[in-house]
C-alpha cells in the first residue's frame, strides 16, 4: 500500500537468462522504475559458448515526457498516446550511455526493451553480435549486424571488441521500427577515452525501416539450440513439443472497438477491466462475483456481434497442452505475454490465420520464451505446456492496449479436488503467505 514495503519471496526454479522487472500498473511503467534481472547457470551446467570477459545490462524503451498520470489520463479521456519523445538506453538521452570496452575482450550484452510500445532495432557500429540467448533459451548461434527487440523482449548477445590501437569510439545505436520520426537513442562504446566528435548516426537505408518482411525473416531465424542444457543437465531438446497431443487450440483476436462511448481494446469481443479483488485472492478463497469463466470465446466471435466489458477468464487444466493463435488486425504491431509460462514460438505469417497454416510451423527448433511480436496485419502461433498452477495474465506488452483492455487470464485449475488450492502439492505451488495483502472482497479473510 502507499508509503509501505512488503517483501516477496519466490524460486527462480527452472530458469536461467536475462529478465527484467518493472512496475505492471496504472501506466507507472511510464516512470521508470525498471531494472534487470541475471538467472545464471548452476556450475555444473556448462553455458554452450565461451565464458565473457565481461557483462552489460542494456535496457531501452521509448520516452514520453508527460507525467505517468497525464498518459493515463489522456486514454481515459479517449486520447490515444503520441508518439514518443525519445529513447532511452539505461534511462539516459543521447550520448550519455558510456560502455568502456578492451580491445580483444569478448562482451555479454543482456539487452531488453522496458518501453511502453515502441518495436526497436539495436546494433553497434562495425560490431557483429553474436546472438545465445533469448529469455532463458539459449539460441542456435548466428551473427546480426542488427536485431529488433520489440516491447517486453530480452536478448543475450556476444560482442568481441576489436584490437584497437589507437583512441576510438563507437557507436551504439538504438531505433524505433517502423515509424519515421528524428529519435534515436545513442550510447558509447570507449576503448580509451571520448577524444574528438561523434560522426552523425544513421540507422537504416532507404525504405528498410517499414521492411516487415526483413523483420519477420530475422525472427523466423532465431530458433533454440537443442543440444544446449538451460536449468537441467539435459539438453533443451529432449521436451520434444512435436510429439506432444494439443489438448486445445485458442485463437485471440485482438480489436480496437467502441464500447459505452470509449475506444477500447478487446480480446475475441471481451475488453478487460479489473475487479477490485485480486483474481488470485479471488480463485483462492472462492470469492463467487468477482468472475466468470467463459466470457471469452476460444475462437473470434462473429462481425456483428456487439463488444462487451468483463473480466476475463479461460479455464483450464494442469498440464494441458495448448495452441494459441494471436492475431492483430491493425496495422501497427503488437506484442503478447504471458505471465508464469514460456511457451514454444512455432509459427508467425501475414493474412489471416487458419488450419492449413499448421502445415508451415517449425516443430522442430522453436524459439522457447516468453513474449512475442505479432505483426501488423498478421498471426503469430505458439504452443504452450500449462504446468503452472494458478491464475496468470496473458497481455499485450503496448502498454495502451493493456490499460485500455487487452489481456485476459488463464486460470489453470488443478484436476481430481475441485480446484481446492488447499490441496495443492507445495511442489507446484506454494502456500500463500502469511504477508499476503488482501484486498477487495478478501479484506477481511
Amino acid at each position: 500500500m502507499p508509503g509501505q514495503n512488503w517483501t516477496y519471496i519466490f524460486q527462480a526454479k527452472d530458469q536461467i537468462g536475462s529478465y527484467f522487472y518493472f512496475p505492471s500498473l496504472l501506466f507507472q511503467k511510464a516512470a521508470g522504475g525498471y531494472g534487470p534481472i541475471r538467472l545464471n547457470n548452476r556450475d555444473v551446467i556448462p553455458i554452450p559458448f565461451p565464458q565473457p570477459d565481461y557483462e552489460y545490462d542494456i535496457m531501452i524503451g521509448d520516452w514520453y515526457n508527460a507525467n505517468h498520470q497525464d498518459l493515463r489520463n489522456g486514454l481515459d479521456n479517449g486520447y490515444f498516446l503520441p508518439l514518443p519523445d525519445g529513447i532511452l538506453i539505461n534511462g539516459l538521452g543521447p550520448n550519455q550511455a558510456i560502455f568502456n570496452f578492451q580491445p580483444g575482450a569478448t562482451y555479454r550484452l543482456r539487452i531488453s526493451n522496458v518501453g511502453l510500445r515502441t518495436s526497436l532495432n539495436f546494433r553497434i557500429k562495425n560490431h557483429p553480435m553474436l546472438l545465445v540467448e533469448a529469455e532463458g533459451s539459449y539460441t542456435l548461434k548466428q551473427y546480426y549486424n542488427d536485431l529488433d527487440i520489440h516491447v517486453g523482449q530480452s536478448y543475450s548477445v556476444l560482442v568481441t571488441a576489436m584490437n584497437q590501437t589507437t583512441n576510438t569510439t563507437f557507436q551504439m545505436l538504438v531505433a524505433p521500427r517502423f515509424f519515421l520520426e528524428d529519435l534515436l537513442g545513442i550510447g558509447i562504446i570507449n576503448y580509451s577515452r571520448l577524444e574528438g566528435q561523434l560522426p552523425n548516426p544513421s540507422i537504416f537505408p532507404g525504405t528498410r525501416q517499414y521492411d516487415y518482411g526483413y523483420s519477420l525473416q530475422q525472427a523466423q531465424s532465431i530458433r533454440m539450440d537443442l543440444s544446449a542444457g538451460a536449468a537441467r543437465p539435459n539438453p533443451q531438446g529432449s521436451f520434444r513439443y512435436s510429439m506432444i497431443n494439443i489438448t486445445r487450440t485458442l485463437v485471440l483476436k485482438s480489436n480496437m472497438e467502441y464500447i459505452k462511448g470509449k475506444s477500447r481494446y478487446t480480446v475475441n469481443g471481451v475488453s478487460f477491466v479489473a475487479p477490485d479483488t485480486p483474481l488470485k485472492l479471488a480463485d483462492y478463497f472462492n470469492i463467487s462475483g468477482v468472475f466468470e469463466s467463459g466470457m471469452v470465446p476460444d475462437i473470434p466471435p462473429s462481425a456483428d456481434s456487439l463488444p462487451s466489458l468483463g473480466v476475463s477468464v479461460i479455464d483450464t487444466n494442469y498440464h494441458d497442452f495448448v495452441h494459441v493463435v494471436f492475431e492483430n488486425p491493425h496495422l501497427y504491431i503488437d506484442s503478447w505475454h504471458f505471465d508464469g509460462h514460456s511457451f514454444f514460438v512455432v509459427g508467425m505469417g501475414f493474412g489471416t490465420w487458419d488450419e492449413s497454416k499448421m502445415s508451415t510451423y517449425n516443430m522442430v527448433d522453436g524459439i522457447y520464451r516468453a513474449t512475442i511480436q505479432v505483426y501488423p496485419l498478421s498471426w503469430t502461433a505458439v504452443l504452450v505446456k500449462l504446468d503452472n498452477y494458478g491464475m496468470w495474465n496473458l497481455r499485450s506488452q503496448d502498454a495502451q492496449r493493456r490499460y485500455l483492455g487487452q489481456e485476459l487470464y488463464i486460470r489453470v485449475k488443478w484436476p481430481g479436488n475441485n480446484n481446492d488450492p488447499t490441496k495443492v502439492s507445495p511442489r507446484d505451488e506454494y502456500p500463500i503467505p502469511g504477508n499476503a495483502i488482501k484486498c477487495g472482497k478478501a479484506a477481511f479473510l
